[in-house]
Protein backbone atom coordinates (compact mmCIF):
# COMPACT_ATOMS: atom_id res chain seq x y z
CA UNK A 1 0.00 0.00 0.00
CA UNK A 2 1.41 3.54 -1.18
CA UNK A 3 1.03 6.31 1.62
CA UNK A 4 1.05 9.40 0.77
CA UNK A 5 3.72 11.31 2.24
CA UNK A 6 1.86 13.93 5.03
CA UNK A 7 5.16 15.43 6.56
CA UNK A 8 7.02 18.91 5.42
CA UNK A 9 9.79 18.64 3.51
CA UNK A 10 12.66 19.32 5.81
CA UNK A 11 13.61 23.00 5.62
CA UNK A 12 17.19 23.62 3.50
CA UNK A 13 20.43 24.55 4.87
CA UNK A 14 21.11 28.16 5.02
CA UNK A 15 24.39 27.45 4.91
CA UNK A 16 24.00 25.87 0.93
CA UNK A 17 22.33 28.68 -0.42
CA UNK A 18 22.87 32.21 -1.50
CA UNK A 19 22.39 35.49 0.21
CA UNK A 20 18.69 36.66 0.27
CA UNK A 21 15.95 34.88 2.30
CA UNK A 22 14.67 31.89 2.89
CA UNK A 23 11.96 30.75 0.98
CA UNK A 24 10.09 27.33 1.77
CA UNK A 25 9.51 24.73 -0.73
CA UNK A 26 6.17 23.91 -2.16
CA UNK A 27 3.24 22.11 -0.44
CA UNK A 28 1.07 20.98 -2.84
CA UNK A 29 -2.28 19.47 -2.51
CA UNK A 30 -2.52 15.75 -2.55
CA UNK A 31 -3.15 14.86 -6.54
CA UNK A 32 -5.41 11.92 -5.91
CA UNK A 33 -8.57 13.53 -6.27
CA UNK A 34 -10.56 11.25 -7.38
CA UNK A 35 -9.70 8.64 -4.56
CA UNK A 36 -10.09 11.63 -1.76
CA UNK A 37 -13.57 11.72 -2.58
CA UNK A 38 -13.86 8.11 -2.77
CA UNK A 39 -12.42 7.48 0.25
CA UNK A 40 -14.76 10.89 1.68
CA UNK A 41 -17.65 9.55 0.25
CA UNK A 42 -17.23 5.86 2.00
CA UNK A 43 -16.59 7.17 5.64
CA UNK A 44 -19.24 9.80 5.07
CA UNK A 45 -21.87 7.00 4.48
CA UNK A 46 -20.44 4.86 7.65
CA UNK A 47 -21.25 8.18 9.66
CA UNK A 48 -24.98 8.80 8.04
CA UNK A 49 -25.47 4.74 8.68
CA UNK A 50 -24.77 4.42 12.27
CA UNK A 51 -26.44 8.45 13.12
CA UNK A 52 -29.55 7.36 11.33
CA UNK A 53 -29.80 3.90 12.61
CA UNK A 54 -32.69 3.51 15.23
CA UNK A 55 -32.63 7.63 15.05
CA UNK A 56 -36.20 7.62 17.01
CA UNK A 57 -35.54 5.42 19.77
CA UNK A 58 -35.06 5.93 22.47
CA UNK A 59 -37.80 8.27 23.43
CA UNK A 60 -39.99 8.52 27.07
CA UNK A 61 -43.49 7.45 26.04
CA UNK A 62 -43.22 9.14 22.83
CA UNK A 63 -41.70 12.40 24.42
CA UNK A 64 -38.20 13.44 24.31
CA UNK A 65 -35.29 12.52 26.82
CA UNK A 66 -32.75 14.14 29.07
CA UNK A 67 -32.31 17.85 27.53
CA UNK A 68 -34.05 17.15 24.69
CA UNK A 69 -37.13 18.21 26.70
CA UNK A 70 -35.85 21.75 26.88
CA UNK A 71 -34.79 21.74 22.98
CA UNK A 72 -37.60 19.41 21.07
CA UNK A 73 -40.62 21.84 22.59
CA UNK A 74 -38.70 25.09 22.14
CA UNK A 75 -38.15 23.69 18.34
CA UNK A 76 -41.29 22.82 17.73
CA UNK A 77 -42.48 26.29 19.19
CA UNK A 78 -40.07 28.01 16.89
CA UNK A 79 -41.86 26.46 13.96
CA UNK A 80 -45.51 26.86 14.86
CA UNK A 81 -44.87 30.31 16.47
CA UNK A 82 -43.15 32.57 13.90
CA UNK A 83 -40.11 31.13 14.33
CA UNK A 84 -39.43 32.44 17.89
CA UNK A 85 -39.85 31.50 21.53
CA UNK A 86 -42.29 33.39 23.30
CA UNK A 87 -43.54 30.94 25.82
CA UNK A 88 -43.84 32.83 28.67
CA UNK A 89 -43.28 29.13 30.45
CA UNK A 90 -40.41 28.67 29.56
CA UNK A 91 -38.98 31.73 31.76
CA UNK A 92 -36.22 32.22 30.24
CA UNK A 93 -34.47 31.18 26.86
CA UNK A 94 -31.28 30.50 27.71
CA UNK A 95 -29.74 29.63 24.56
CA UNK A 96 -29.59 31.59 21.01
CA UNK A 97 -31.72 30.44 18.98
CA UNK A 98 -29.60 28.60 15.83
CA UNK A 99 -29.81 25.43 17.38
CA UNK A 100 -33.37 25.10 17.85
CA UNK A 101 -34.03 26.54 14.60
CA UNK A 102 -32.01 23.80 12.74
CA UNK A 103 -34.18 21.02 15.30
CA UNK A 104 -37.38 22.80 13.63
CA UNK A 105 -36.43 22.01 10.31
CA UNK A 106 -36.48 17.80 11.52
CA UNK A 107 -39.60 18.48 12.78
CA UNK A 108 -41.37 20.29 10.03
CA UNK A 109 -40.21 17.74 8.15
CA UNK A 110 -40.95 14.51 9.97
CA UNK A 111 -43.36 15.86 12.67
CA UNK A 112 -43.10 16.12 16.33
CA UNK A 113 -41.47 12.70 17.05
CA UNK A 114 -38.01 11.46 17.62
CA UNK A 115 -37.22 11.41 13.69
CA UNK A 116 -38.08 15.19 13.70
CA UNK A 117 -36.53 16.24 16.49
CA UNK A 118 -33.19 14.40 15.96
CA UNK A 119 -33.06 14.33 12.03
CA UNK A 120 -31.05 17.80 12.11
CA UNK A 121 -28.49 16.72 14.81
CA UNK A 122 -27.85 13.73 12.72
CA UNK A 123 -27.40 15.40 9.36
CA UNK A 124 -24.60 17.55 11.87
CA UNK A 125 -23.36 14.79 12.83
CA UNK A 126 -22.67 13.28 9.36
CA UNK A 127 -21.12 16.67 8.12
CA UNK A 128 -19.19 16.72 10.91
CA UNK A 129 -17.37 13.75 9.80
CA UNK A 130 -17.21 15.07 6.30
CA UNK A 131 -15.73 17.86 7.15
CA UNK A 132 -12.72 16.36 9.03
CA UNK A 133 -12.07 14.08 6.63
CA UNK A 134 -11.21 16.64 4.04
CA UNK A 135 -9.83 19.24 6.60
CA UNK A 136 -7.13 16.49 7.42
CA UNK A 137 -6.34 15.32 4.08
CA UNK A 138 -5.49 19.13 3.20
CA UNK A 139 -3.81 19.73 6.49
CA UNK A 140 -1.78 16.53 5.78
CA UNK A 141 -1.89 16.07 2.07
CA UNK A 142 -2.69 12.12 2.83
CA UNK A 143 -6.60 10.95 1.51
CA UNK A 144 -4.97 7.93 4.16
CA UNK A 145 -4.97 10.36 6.85
CA UNK A 146 -7.46 11.59 6.02
CA UNK A 147 -10.17 8.84 6.23
CA UNK A 148 -8.44 7.81 9.70
CA UNK A 149 -9.76 10.80 11.27
CA UNK A 150 -13.16 10.39 9.82
CA UNK A 151 -13.05 6.78 10.72
CA UNK A 152 -11.82 7.72 14.34
CA UNK A 153 -14.67 10.31 14.38
CA UNK A 154 -17.43 7.57 13.14
CA UNK A 155 -17.06 5.16 15.97
CA UNK A 156 -16.44 8.28 18.43
CA UNK A 157 -18.61 7.85 21.50
CA UNK A 158 -19.16 11.47 22.39
CA UNK A 159 -19.77 12.92 19.14
CA UNK A 160 -22.01 9.47 18.10
CA UNK A 161 -24.53 9.93 20.86
CA UNK A 162 -24.91 13.73 20.27
CA UNK A 163 -25.29 13.16 16.51
CA UNK A 164 -28.75 11.43 17.82
CA UNK A 165 -30.06 13.34 20.53
CA UNK A 166 -31.79 16.84 19.98
CA UNK A 167 -29.25 18.72 21.79
CA UNK A 168 -27.52 21.97 20.88
CA UNK A 169 -23.67 20.55 21.36
CA UNK A 170 -23.05 19.05 18.12
CA UNK A 171 -24.23 21.96 16.04
CA UNK A 172 -21.47 23.93 17.71
CA UNK A 173 -19.67 21.28 16.96
CA UNK A 174 -19.89 21.59 13.11
CA UNK A 175 -20.09 25.33 13.03
CA UNK A 176 -16.94 25.97 14.77
CA UNK A 177 -14.74 22.69 12.43
CA UNK A 178 -15.96 24.47 9.51
CA UNK A 179 -14.58 27.89 10.62
CA UNK A 180 -11.83 25.84 11.53
CA UNK A 181 -11.50 24.17 7.86
CA UNK A 182 -11.77 27.38 6.33
CA UNK A 183 -8.85 29.14 8.10
CA UNK A 184 -6.87 26.11 7.05
CA UNK A 185 -7.75 26.81 3.31
CA UNK A 186 -6.91 31.16 3.77
CA UNK A 187 -4.09 29.67 5.14
CA UNK A 188 -3.18 27.81 1.71
CA UNK A 189 -4.39 30.76 -0.40
CA UNK A 190 -2.54 32.93 1.66
CA UNK A 191 0.79 30.76 0.83
CA UNK A 192 -0.38 30.59 -2.78
CA UNK A 193 -0.46 34.39 -3.15
CA UNK A 194 2.86 35.13 -1.29
CA UNK A 195 4.71 32.89 -2.95
CA UNK A 196 3.56 34.35 -6.45
CA UNK A 197 4.81 37.79 -5.17
CA UNK A 198 8.53 36.65 -4.22
CA UNK A 199 8.42 34.84 -7.51
CA UNK A 200 7.89 38.13 -9.60
CA UNK A 201 10.30 39.61 -7.69
CA UNK A 202 7.94 42.14 -5.30
CA UNK A 203 8.50 40.63 -2.28
CA UNK A 204 10.96 43.50 -1.56
CA UNK A 205 8.70 46.60 -2.71
CA UNK A 206 7.67 47.36 0.94
CA UNK A 207 9.76 46.33 4.31
CA UNK A 208 5.85 45.24 5.02
CA UNK A 209 5.60 42.34 2.92
CA UNK A 210 2.40 42.32 0.34
CA UNK A 211 -1.17 43.56 1.11
CA UNK A 212 -3.15 40.26 0.66
CA UNK A 213 -6.31 41.69 -0.42
CA UNK A 214 -10.45 40.43 0.16
CA UNK A 215 -9.50 36.78 1.91
CA UNK A 216 -12.89 35.49 1.29
CA UNK A 217 -12.01 32.41 3.55
CA UNK A 218 -11.44 33.85 6.31
CA UNK A 219 -14.81 35.74 5.91
CA UNK A 220 -16.56 32.48 5.97
CA UNK A 221 -14.16 31.33 8.66
CA UNK A 222 -16.65 34.70 10.25
CA UNK A 223 -19.72 33.51 9.47
CA UNK A 224 -19.24 30.10 10.97
CA UNK A 225 -18.27 31.24 14.37
CA UNK A 226 -21.09 33.83 14.89
CA UNK A 227 -23.56 30.66 13.79
CA UNK A 228 -21.45 28.97 16.37
CA UNK A 229 -22.09 32.03 19.02
CA UNK A 230 -25.69 31.98 17.72
CA UNK A 231 -25.53 28.35 19.27
CA UNK A 232 -24.06 28.69 22.09
CA UNK A 233 -22.24 31.66 23.74
CA UNK A 234 -19.07 28.89 24.16
CA UNK A 235 -18.33 29.44 20.45
CA UNK A 236 -16.87 33.20 22.09
CA UNK A 237 -14.01 31.13 23.33
CA UNK A 238 -13.06 30.14 19.17
CA UNK A 239 -13.10 33.59 18.09
CA UNK A 240 -10.04 34.34 20.57
CA UNK A 241 -8.19 31.25 19.73
CA UNK A 242 -8.60 31.17 16.30
CA UNK A 243 -8.50 34.99 15.60
CA UNK A 244 -4.78 34.77 17.25
CA UNK A 245 -4.27 31.67 14.93
CA UNK A 246 -4.70 33.30 11.93
CA UNK A 247 -2.91 36.14 12.70
CA UNK A 248 -0.06 33.79 13.47
CA UNK A 249 -0.31 31.83 10.06
CA UNK A 250 -0.01 35.51 8.53
CA UNK A 251 3.48 36.03 10.79
CA UNK A 252 4.63 33.10 10.01
CA UNK A 253 4.20 33.37 6.10
CA UNK A 254 5.48 36.82 5.96
CA UNK A 255 8.30 35.75 7.98
CA UNK A 256 8.82 32.59 5.83
CA UNK A 257 9.03 34.60 2.50
CA UNK A 258 11.61 36.77 3.56
CA UNK A 259 10.18 39.96 4.23
CA UNK A 260 12.34 42.41 5.45
CA UNK A 261 9.44 43.80 9.29
CA UNK A 262 7.06 40.90 9.22
CA UNK A 263 6.10 41.78 12.53
CA UNK A 264 5.06 45.38 11.60
CA UNK A 265 3.46 44.39 8.62
CA UNK A 266 1.39 41.30 10.49
CA UNK A 267 0.30 44.05 12.64
CA UNK A 268 -0.79 47.14 10.47
CA UNK A 269 -1.47 44.87 7.40
CA UNK A 270 -3.19 41.64 8.47
CA UNK A 271 -4.51 42.19 12.02
CA UNK A 272 -6.92 45.04 11.32
CA UNK A 273 -8.56 43.05 8.53
CA UNK A 274 -8.40 39.74 10.84
CA UNK A 275 -10.58 41.69 13.46
CA UNK A 276 -13.19 42.48 10.75
CA UNK A 277 -13.52 39.16 9.65
CA UNK A 278 -13.30 37.47 12.31
CA UNK A 279 -14.64 39.59 15.23
CA UNK A 280 -17.41 42.10 13.32
CA UNK A 281 -18.29 39.60 11.17
CA UNK A 282 -19.39 36.80 13.36
CA UNK A 283 -20.88 39.51 15.66
CA UNK A 284 -23.41 41.31 12.62
CA UNK A 285 -24.10 37.20 12.05
CA UNK A 286 -24.83 36.40 15.81
CA UNK A 287 -27.17 39.43 15.68
CA UNK A 288 -28.69 38.38 12.45
CA UNK A 289 -29.71 34.82 13.91
CA UNK A 290 -31.95 36.95 16.42
CA UNK A 291 -33.92 37.90 13.14
CA UNK A 292 -37.51 36.61 14.05
CA UNK A 293 -37.04 37.97 17.52
CA UNK A 294 -36.24 41.52 15.87
CA UNK A 295 -39.18 41.09 14.09
CA UNK A 296 -41.66 40.14 16.17
CA UNK A 297 -43.61 41.97 18.66
CA UNK A 298 -44.33 38.95 21.50
CA UNK A 299 -40.63 37.42 21.50
CA UNK A 300 -39.05 37.28 25.49
CA UNK A 301 -38.14 41.05 26.15
CA UNK A 302 -38.51 41.83 22.98
CA UNK A 303 -39.92 45.70 23.85
CA UNK A 304 -38.04 45.59 27.18
CA UNK A 305 -36.60 49.09 26.84
CA UNK A 306 -40.29 51.24 27.65
CA UNK A 307 -40.81 48.32 29.80
CA UNK A 308 -38.63 46.68 31.95
CA UNK A 309 -35.62 49.80 31.13
CA UNK A 310 -36.27 53.32 30.63
CA UNK A 311 -35.81 55.27 27.26
CA UNK A 312 -33.32 57.37 28.52
CA UNK A 313 -29.83 55.96 29.64
CA UNK A 314 -26.28 56.43 28.77
CA UNK A 315 -26.97 54.08 25.52
CA UNK A 316 -29.86 56.24 24.43
CA UNK A 317 -28.47 56.57 20.66
CA UNK A 318 -28.46 52.70 20.48
CA UNK A 319 -31.53 50.99 18.72
CA UNK A 320 -34.21 50.32 21.39
CA UNK A 321 -34.48 46.54 19.66
CA UNK A 322 -30.51 46.36 20.15
CA UNK A 323 -31.08 47.41 24.07
CA UNK A 324 -33.66 45.26 24.50
CA UNK A 325 -31.84 42.59 23.22
CA UNK A 326 -29.06 43.45 25.75
CA UNK A 327 -31.21 43.48 28.89
CA UNK A 328 -32.65 39.80 27.70
CA UNK A 329 -28.62 38.80 26.70
CA UNK A 330 -27.87 40.27 30.45
CA UNK A 331 -30.57 38.08 32.41
CA UNK A 332 -29.31 35.12 30.22
CA UNK A 333 -25.47 35.48 31.69
CA UNK A 334 -27.38 36.05 34.79
CA UNK A 335 -28.89 32.82 35.18
CA UNK A 336 -25.84 30.74 33.57
CA UNK A 337 -23.62 32.52 36.27
CA UNK A 338 -26.03 32.18 38.95
CA UNK A 339 -25.28 27.90 37.80
CA UNK A 340 -22.88 27.69 40.57
CA UNK A 341 -21.79 24.64 42.82
CA UNK A 342 -20.89 26.94 45.77
CA UNK A 343 -24.90 28.11 45.34
CA UNK A 344 -25.79 24.91 46.35
CA UNK A 345 -26.78 23.58 42.08
CA UNK A 346 -24.97 20.32 42.30
CA UNK A 347 -26.13 17.47 40.04
CA UNK A 348 -25.48 13.82 40.42
CA UNK A 349 -23.74 13.60 36.77
CA UNK A 350 -21.58 17.26 36.98
CA UNK A 351 -18.03 16.78 35.62
CA UNK A 352 -15.40 19.21 35.69
CA UNK A 353 -12.79 20.14 32.82
CA UNK A 354 -10.11 17.92 34.06
CA UNK A 355 -11.47 15.16 33.42
CA UNK A 356 -13.15 15.61 29.88
CA UNK A 357 -9.78 14.53 27.79
CA UNK A 358 -10.20 11.00 29.29
CA UNK A 359 -13.81 10.93 29.69
CA UNK A 360 -13.00 9.89 33.07
CA UNK A 361 -17.20 11.00 33.68
CA UNK A 362 -19.72 10.63 30.70
CA UNK A 363 -23.19 11.59 30.55
CA UNK A 364 -26.27 9.47 31.74
CA UNK A 365 -28.64 10.71 28.80
CA UNK A 366 -30.89 7.92 29.62
CA UNK A 367 -32.36 4.63 31.87
CA UNK A 368 -34.92 2.52 32.17
CA UNK A 369 -35.46 -0.64 33.65
CA UNK A 370 -38.28 -2.81 35.42
CA UNK A 371 -40.87 -4.71 34.13
CA UNK A 372 -41.34 -2.87 31.04
CA UNK A 373 -38.07 -3.84 29.56
CA UNK A 374 -37.40 -6.87 28.11
CA UNK A 375 -35.52 -8.61 25.31
CA UNK A 376 -32.45 -8.97 26.71
CA UNK A 377 -32.47 -12.76 27.24
CA UNK A 378 -32.85 -12.21 31.13
CA UNK A 379 -34.75 -11.92 33.76
CA UNK A 380 -34.15 -8.34 34.63
CA UNK A 381 -33.13 -6.09 31.46
CA UNK A 382 -32.10 -2.78 31.57
CA UNK A 383 -31.57 0.20 28.79
CA UNK A 384 -29.50 2.74 28.91
CA UNK A 385 -27.77 5.80 26.49
CA UNK A 386 -24.72 7.55 28.05
CA UNK A 387 -22.50 9.87 26.61
CA UNK A 388 -19.33 8.29 26.74
CA UNK A 389 -16.11 8.86 24.96
CA UNK A 390 -14.60 5.52 23.05
CA UNK A 391 -11.69 4.43 25.77
CA UNK A 392 -9.63 3.58 23.16
CA UNK A 393 -9.62 6.86 21.31
CA UNK A 394 -10.25 9.22 24.54
CA UNK A 395 -7.83 7.42 26.87
CA UNK A 396 -4.67 7.81 24.61
CA UNK A 397 -4.99 11.47 24.52
CA UNK A 398 -2.65 12.70 27.34
CA UNK A 399 0.32 10.90 25.40
CA UNK A 400 -1.28 12.15 22.34
CA UNK A 401 -1.31 15.66 23.45
CA UNK A 402 1.86 15.69 24.71
CA UNK A 403 3.78 14.53 21.43
CA UNK A 404 1.69 17.11 19.89
CA UNK A 405 3.66 19.90 22.35
CA UNK A 406 6.67 18.09 21.37
CA UNK A 407 5.56 18.59 17.46
CA UNK A 408 4.80 22.32 17.80
CA UNK A 409 7.15 23.59 20.34
CA UNK A 410 10.35 21.40 18.79
CA UNK A 411 9.91 20.47 14.99
CA UNK A 412 7.57 23.83 15.04
CA UNK A 413 4.83 22.06 13.15
CA UNK A 414 2.09 23.81 12.19
CA UNK A 415 -0.25 21.14 11.65
CA UNK A 416 -0.22 20.39 15.42
CA UNK A 417 -0.16 24.27 16.25
CA UNK A 418 -3.51 24.60 14.91
CA UNK A 419 -5.01 21.31 16.23
CA UNK A 420 -3.83 21.76 19.76
CA UNK A 421 -5.67 25.71 19.11
CA UNK A 422 -8.96 24.24 18.16
CA UNK A 423 -8.71 21.57 21.14
CA UNK A 424 -7.49 24.05 23.47
CA UNK A 425 -10.44 26.55 22.84
CA UNK A 426 -13.11 23.73 23.57
CA UNK A 427 -11.34 22.94 26.85
CA UNK A 428 -9.03 25.74 28.90
CA UNK A 429 -11.50 28.66 29.18
CA UNK A 430 -13.53 26.54 31.46
CA UNK A 431 -10.93 26.24 34.00
CA UNK A 432 -11.82 30.02 34.56
CA UNK A 433 -15.10 29.11 35.94
CA UNK A 434 -14.61 25.99 38.20
CA UNK A 435 -16.94 27.48 40.45
CA UNK A 436 -19.75 26.76 37.40
CA UNK A 437 -22.06 24.03 37.00
CA UNK A 438 -20.75 21.69 34.31
CA UNK A 439 -21.54 18.96 32.43
CA UNK A 440 -19.13 16.22 29.83
CA UNK A 441 -21.32 17.57 26.56
CA UNK A 442 -19.38 20.85 26.65
CA UNK A 443 -16.55 18.61 25.47
CA UNK A 444 -18.32 17.75 22.43
CA UNK A 445 -16.42 20.53 20.26
CA UNK A 446 -13.12 18.82 21.40
CA UNK A 447 -13.95 15.53 19.76
CA UNK A 448 -13.11 16.35 16.36
CA UNK A 449 -10.18 17.97 17.08
CA UNK A 450 -8.97 14.68 19.51
CA UNK A 451 -9.69 12.85 16.33
CA UNK A 452 -7.33 14.99 14.10
CA UNK A 453 -4.74 14.83 16.78
CA UNK A 454 -4.65 11.03 16.99
CA UNK A 455 -4.57 10.74 13.22
CA UNK A 456 -1.75 13.15 12.97
CA UNK A 457 0.44 11.07 15.70
CA UNK A 458 -0.94 7.78 13.79
CA UNK A 459 0.48 9.75 10.29
CA UNK A 460 4.03 10.27 12.28
CA UNK A 461 4.14 6.20 13.33
CA UNK A 462 3.43 5.60 9.46
CA UNK A 463 6.65 7.24 8.86
CA UNK A 464 7.25 9.77 5.73
CA UNK A 465 8.58 8.68 2.42
CA UNK A 466 12.28 8.23 3.11
CA UNK A 467 11.74 5.60 6.17
CA UNK A 468 12.60 2.20 5.02
CA UNK A 469 9.93 -0.40 3.52
CA UNK A 470 10.58 -2.58 6.93
CA UNK A 471 9.60 0.69 9.16
CA UNK A 472 6.73 1.49 7.12
CA UNK A 473 5.57 -2.06 7.34
CA UNK A 474 5.56 -2.24 10.82
CA UNK A 475 3.98 1.22 11.25
CA UNK A 476 0.92 0.07 9.04
CA UNK A 477 0.43 -3.13 11.06
CA UNK A 478 0.44 -0.65 14.47
CA UNK A 479 -2.09 1.98 12.86
CA UNK A 480 -3.88 -0.78 11.31
CA UNK A 481 -4.04 -2.52 14.99
CA UNK A 482 -5.49 0.72 16.85
CA UNK A 483 -8.09 1.04 14.18
CA UNK A 484 -9.15 -2.31 14.98
CA UNK A 485 -8.81 -1.64 18.53
CA UNK A 486 -11.21 1.22 18.88
CA UNK A 487 -13.74 0.16 16.22
CA UNK A 488 -13.83 -2.86 18.61
CA UNK A 489 -14.09 -0.76 21.64
CA UNK A 490 -16.87 1.15 19.59
CA UNK A 491 -18.90 -2.04 19.17
CA UNK A 492 -18.34 -3.07 22.41
CA UNK A 493 -20.20 0.04 23.62
CA UNK A 494 -23.28 0.06 21.28
CA UNK A 495 -25.69 -1.18 23.75
CA UNK A 496 -25.35 1.57 25.81
CA UNK A 497 -24.92 4.20 23.30
CA UNK A 498 -27.88 3.51 21.73
CA UNK A 499 -30.58 1.58 24.51
CA UNK A 500 -30.35 -1.65 23.45
CA UNK A 501 -32.10 -3.71 25.73
CA UNK A 502 -29.25 -5.92 27.92
CA UNK A 503 -29.32 -7.49 30.85
CA UNK A 504 -27.77 -6.43 34.48
CA UNK A 505 -24.92 -8.61 34.24
CA UNK A 506 -23.46 -6.64 31.05
CA UNK A 507 -24.88 -3.43 32.54
CA UNK A 508 -22.15 -3.45 34.84
CA UNK A 509 -19.60 -4.74 32.69
CA UNK A 510 -20.19 -1.64 30.59
CA UNK A 511 -19.15 -0.07 33.38
CA UNK A 512 -15.59 0.22 33.69
CA UNK A 513 -14.41 2.69 36.25
CA UNK A 514 -16.07 3.83 39.59
CA UNK A 515 -16.63 7.17 37.67
CA UNK A 516 -18.77 5.92 35.29
CA UNK A 517 -21.43 4.67 37.52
Amino acid sequence: MTVTDHRPSPAPDRRLLSPGPLVPPPDPAPTDRARGWIVTAFVTALAAITRFTMLHYPTDAKTPVFDEKHYAPQGWQVLTGGWIEDNPGYGLVVHPPVGKQLIAVGEALFGYNGWGWRFSSAVAGVVLVLLVVRIVRRMTRSTMLGGVAGLLLVVDGVTFVSSRLGMLDIFQAVFVVAAFGCLVVDRDDIRARIRRVQAEGRIGDSAWGPRFGVRWWRFGAGVMLGLAIGTKWSGLYFIAFFGLMSVAFDLAARRSYGVRRPWIGTTLRDIPPALYALVVVPLLVYLSTYWSWFASETGVDRHAVGNQIGHDSAFWFVPDAVRSLWYYSANVLQFHSGLTNSAGNQHPWESKPWTWPMGLRPMLYYFADGENVSGCGAEQCVKAVMLIGTPALWWVSLPVLGWGLWQMFIRRDWRWAAVLTGYGAGLLPWFASLDRQMYYFYAVPMAPFLAMAVALTLGDILGGRHASPKRRTVGLLAVCLYLGLVVANFVWLWPILTAVPISIEQWNSQLWLPSWR
